[in-house]
């Protein structure tokens, strides 16, 4: 999940509502991961040139650490996940979010067959970002080579481009639907939400309603959320799900300042 609004404690998202993320990493609904304790992590913005991390290999639902630091930690913006892993094993460095600089970078999904390639992804990651790879996940692999590719200034071409050359390599090695993926990326000013599945069927992805339509339903939310707070999550949250707006197949979210553009996303593979 990833929040950005006013600054709130990490509680009042991680913990408080109905079926919330930690809830999720027991008892999700998705019949792939319905139980998702190998780690979990936070990222959140705060007063530091680069955003807190805070990960561990422990299940989110048993881990009195994060309960307490989500009691005093008040950020305007900050990611989560809870994690079940494919391949790669379960350590603290396997565990998103992923940080370079100001970025954080959240993923959900997977890179099929990447045993068979995974030393050619490698070896196209730009020397300034490969010193930066701590872990073993296809995840962490797949955000540095978004960075290689230009994250920084253009987030959505780097994303079509690293998508596209995962693509392109795994089809060299007889892998033809290779991508399935969700991701969750910020700067600390914004949020991209990415849904994409090579078989045309990524992960879910949804974004919350505005607050005025929660404050109508739900008064008590007045004064809690400003005006332009927003969430983009796996699964909603929350008593009012319905409410939720999913995210289609195939595209690019961008949340900034409580406004929400979704476009078209095409992997480039030229």
């Amino acid at each position: 999940m990833a929040y950005t609004g006013g600054s709130i404690l990490l509680h009042d998202l991680l913990f408080e509502p109905k079926d919330n993320l930690i809830d999720q990493s027991l008892s999700a609904r998705s019949k792939r991961t319905p139980t998702n304790g190998d780690g979990f992590g936070i990222g959140w913005y705060g007063k530091g040139e680069q955003p807190g991390l805070f990960r561990s290999i422990r299940p989110a639902w048993n881990d009195l650490n994060l309960r307490d630091l989500a009691l005093h930690i008040e950020s305007p913006l900050f990611m989560a996940h809870v994690r079940a892993t494919s391949l790669a094993t379960i350590q603290e460095t396997n565990c998103h979010p992923f940080r370079y600089n100001n970025w954080l970078f959240l993923h959900n999904g997977q890179i099929k067959g990447i045993q068979k390639f995974r030393k050619e992804l490698l070896l196209a990651v730009a020397d300034e970002y490969f010193v930066n790879i701590l872990g073993s996940t296809d995840s962490e692999l797949m955000f540095h080579l978004a960075l290689t590719f230009g994250l920084e200034k253009d987030v959505p071409s780097a994303i079509a481009q690293m998508t596209g050359f995962v693509e392109r390599v795994a089809r060299k090695h007889g892998v033809a639907e290779s991508v399935w993926m969700t991701l969750g990326i910020s700067d600390g000013k914004t949020i991209w939400g990415f849904r994409y599945g090579s078989n045309g069927a990524g992960p879910e992805l949804c974004y919350s309603p505005d607050v005025e339509v929660l404050i109508r339903l739900n008064p008590l939310v007045k004064g809690r959320l400003e005006s332009h707070a927003r969430c983009l999550v796996s699964e909603p949250i929350g008593k009012f799900q319905k409410l939720w707006t999913e995210v289609p197949q195939n595209s690019t979210v961008i949340i900034n300042n409580g406004n929400v553009e979704i476009t078209p996303f095409i992997p480039l593979n030229a």
